[in-house]
């Protein structure tokens, strides 16, 4: 009886990391559903990020697909900077434990963040997003 009891709390981890897992591929099939609108698109368990033309679309994972969905478009957007955890100064609207996040700096104070768990990728991101940009403000428009 003993060894039963013992064997409880194990087969409860067991329980919980299968339900844990359940939980993050159904997030993941949903983002697979979201993104393919997008030309490029990214996932982590922070945020989903897709790009189509010269918009971003990004919002927080769920089972049912992304919610706190917000939109820009790449012209209205000043300047692309890269935030680490280094800089002791927490941007508000970060998860809990975020180290990386993309900012897109808007003008008159109004910054949005993307936050990643992957430095390179962000840094990835930063770079292509910073080279579109360019090239929208360089395109003569009609």
């Amino acid at each position: 009886m003993e060894r039963g009891l013992l064997w409880l709390p194990l087969l409860g981890v067991f329980v919980w990391l299968a339900w844990t897992g359940w939980h993050e591929y159904q997030k993941l099939e949903a983002y697979k559903l979201w993104a393919v609108a997008f030309e490029r698109a990214k996932y982590d368990i922070y945020a989903v990020l897709g790009q189509v033309g010269d918009r971003l679309v990004w919002g927080r994972p769920t089972r049912q697909g992304p919610t706190q969905v917000q939109e820009v478009a790449l012209p209205a957007v000043n300047n692309i900077r890269l935030w680490q955890s280094a800089s002791k100064v927490v941007p508000t609207g970060l998860p809990k434990g975020c180290t990386v996040a993309l900012g897109l700096d808007l003008g008159d104070g109004d910054c949005r963040w993307i936050p990643f768990t992957d430095e390179e990728l962000a840094i990835a991101w930063q770079k292509q997003l910073q080279t579109l940009r360019e090239s929208l403000q360089s395109t003569p428009r009609p």
